[in-house]
């Protein structure tokens, strides 16, 4: 069973940071003539948060999909957490610890954030040859998984009335319950509010306070250099850049992905 750091417990061993929990090596995806991946070459270790930016048809959708098990490379390899995956299915990239937060979260508007955490992993009771929802279990867990994120979301809150920042809470909440060693967001500040942006970005920050990889798709710069660690920039299938925040600027990753620098 895949296991994480929990509230309370030791920090993170920093040497853990020198080894990647994902690495893909060589990685190409073709769909007939097209080339959409183009060697790929990808690290990201514990605890690390990295920004995939780029234009549309940069490949950014197509890398992301391989990851999480949509299709298998044309070519290449994934390693998780030191050894090679080959992934038929996403449950099967789900099984070794990687989830996914999508743009439009997955969430059931008419059910309440803890109903919504256990979607399909619900809690049971059985009761002889019975077995019935284990609300109350559900609920408890729900709450500990939002103390951990700090978010202000309540079990019992209906999605349908929850702000964009508390969704977000929800579809990252669901991530936890996994004990996820890599979250990959796919644009989470897109149309929500600042002070919304802010919550959002507080929650990645949780997660690698605990240890958890991040990989934030996203095409707002101010978010990418307010939360990463890194930022890998695709441009029509090809990674052109892989430099920490700090060695780089807004406007040299805009230029490659414009086109106007070419590599970095």
């Amino acid at each position: 069973m895949v296991t994480s750091q929990a509230a309370g417990q030791p920090a993170l061993d920093k040497s853990a940071l020198n080894q990647p929990v994902l690495e893909l090596k060589g990685i190409g995806k073709e769909f007939g003539a097209i080339r959409a991946l183009h060697d790929v070459d990808l690290r990201v270790a514990p605890g690390e948060v990295v920004g995939l930016m780029g234009d549309n048809g940069a490949g950014k959708s197509t890398l992301v999909k391989i990851i999480a098990g949509n299709f298998p490379p044309s070519h290449g390899e994934i390693r998780f957490d030191g050894r090679t995956v080959h992934f038929a299915r996403p449950i099967d990239a789900r099984a070794v610890g990687i989830e996914v937060v999508y743009q439009d979260l997955a969430l059931a508007d008419n059910l309440t954030a803890a109903a919504n955490v256990f979607l399909g992993r619900e809690l049971k009771r059985k009761f002889g040859p019975f077995a019935l929802l284990d609300h109350k279990a559900m609920a408890a867990r729900a709450l500990e998984l939002f103390g951990e994120l700090r978010s202000e979301t309540r079990p019992h809150d209906l999605v349908r009335q929850m702000s964009g920042g508390q969704r977000q809470a929800v579809a990252i909440a669901r991530t936890r319950l996994s004990n996820a060693k890599l979250v990959m967001m796919d644009e989470p500040t897109a149309a929500i509010s600042v002070r919304q942006v802010e919550q959002v970005l507080g929650l990645i920050h949780r997660l690698k306070e605990q240890g958890v990889a991040v990989m934030l798709i996203s095409h707002r710069m101010p978010d990418v250099f307010a939360v990463c660690d890194r930022v890998v920039v695709m441009r029509r299938g090809e990674k052109r850049a892989d430099k920490a925040i700090g060695d780089t600027s807004p406007e040299e990753v805009t230029s490659l992905i414009t086109g106007a620098k070419e590599a970095a």
